[in-house]
């Protein structure tokens, strides 16, 4: 296929562009890298130094003799992106290009504008795009599991039949995130459905919980391919966090009672979810949502795991409670359905104790590096 990854610089973005070209299909990355400007002004620096995306590229095509195309600019332009498209006309379009932490678009209004007028131009201009130019191309977006937020019944799969005064009709499942950031993945489901239903695009939505992970299998063989790995408290995932406090000595944070509980995968499941939308597009004017994780903890339940694994090796890892810098439920009934990439095949790579030591052993490289001014929380939205 002709793949378009927007946001190929990313913590996803670059796993995937290097996964598909791998098993050799045509791939063009886009980035105007705004996550690493983001980053340097925050402070928020990631663990490992990534070379750019020319270098990176001159780094995979050397090691595996395969070939991803690089643009940058802002995909917020809509001549290039629809010029892009128009000469590209891609099969296959997987939506990345958006600013991704909930924390950051929290911080204040220029960091919340950013957020919102960034996510939504973005995915407005790909709609549009792929209307003016190759209708029938199937659109991934990634979406996020925070667009439930955490009602208090079982989130199904994208969508809820409702039963009212005699009638019935199917809705997407009630959505309510607890920062902008969740919001603006809400208002891209809401903008991809309502094109779906005019212009019979092809969208598939992915709600992805959060991601932790380090080694793909192309980044194994030169560490100058890594992802954009951050343990700061604006772009880092908890799991990813808990990882470099426990190798750095800090205790790990634990944001107020712990019992936070959401839905996890390894970074490998997150491209294989990616492959197996690619391989099941819906047909057009349909619009496919499903649910992406494969293990749901608690906040205290990997802190404990993370504690465990790290005291195997010699660690003497702590854990502490402090107080949540976030406007969330601390406690609360957490039931989310995820079916339908199983049905596809997909094959999970569980948080197993194995895994985690591992994750632990390859941080511990670049324990020198580690910052620990950035480790506790910066950002406060309550």
């Amino acid at each position: 296929m002709k793949i378009l990854i927007l946001g190929g610089d990313g913590y996803l973005g670059w796993p995937t562009a290097m996964h598909f070209a791998n098993k050799g299909h045509k791939v063009n990355i886009v980035d105007n890298y705004s996550r690493r400007k983001i980053s340097k002004k925050n402070d928020s620096k990631p663990l490992f130094n990534n070379p750019n995306l020319i270098q990176r590229t001159k780094i995979f095509k050397k090691l595996f003799k395969k070939s991803i195309k690089v643009d940058l600019f802002d995909c917020q332009n809509f001549t290039k992106l629809n010029k892009l498209i128009k000469n590209f006309k891609p099969e296959l379009i997987i939506h990345y290009a958006e600013q991704p932490s909930a924390p950051y678009s929290m911080m204040g209004f220029d960091e919340a504008k950013f957020t919102l007028n960034n996510n939504l131009n973005v995915t407005f201009n790909i709609i549009w795009s792929v209307i003016n130019n190759c209708p029938n191309s199937h659109i991934i977006k990634l979406g996020t599991m925070g667009e439930y937020g955490t009602p208090n019944i079982d989130i199904e799969e994208g969508w809820i039949n409702l039963f009212h005064k005699g009638r019935k009709d199917k809705f997407l499942f009630p959505r309510q995130g607890s920062s902008l950031y969740h919001t603006t993945k809400i208002l891209d489901t809401d903008l991809l459905w309502f094109y779906v239903r005019l212009y019979k695009v092809r969208v598939t939505d992915l709600m992805q919980g959060p991601v932790y992970g380090i080694l793909t299998n192309e980044s194994f063989k030169d560490d100058r391919l890594l992802p954009n790995f951050h343990y700061d408290d604006i772009f880092g995932t908890v799991v990813n966090r808990f990882l470099v406090q426990a190798v750095s000595g800090h205790p790990l944070t634990v944001y107020g009672k712990g019992e936070q509980k959401r839905g996890y995968l390894n970074l490998k499941d997150t491209i294989n979810c990616i492959e197996l939308a690619s391989k099941n597009p819906p047909q057009p004017g349909k619009m496919s949502i499903l649910n992406q994780f494969t293990e749901t903890f608690t906040v205290n339940e990997i802190a404990s795991k993370v504690k465990k694994a790290g005291n195997k090796i010699g660690l003497n890892v702590k854990i502490k409670s402090i107080n949540n810098p976030r406007k969330e439920k601390e406690k609360h009934y957490y039931n989310p359905k995820y079916t339908g990439l199983k049905k596809l095949g997909l094959k999970p790579n569980y948080m197993s104790e194995e895994v985690i030591i591992t994750m632990l052993n390859f941080v511990k490289k670049y324990k020198k590096k580690i910052n620990s001014n950035i480790i506790k929380p910066r950002v406060n939205w309550k």
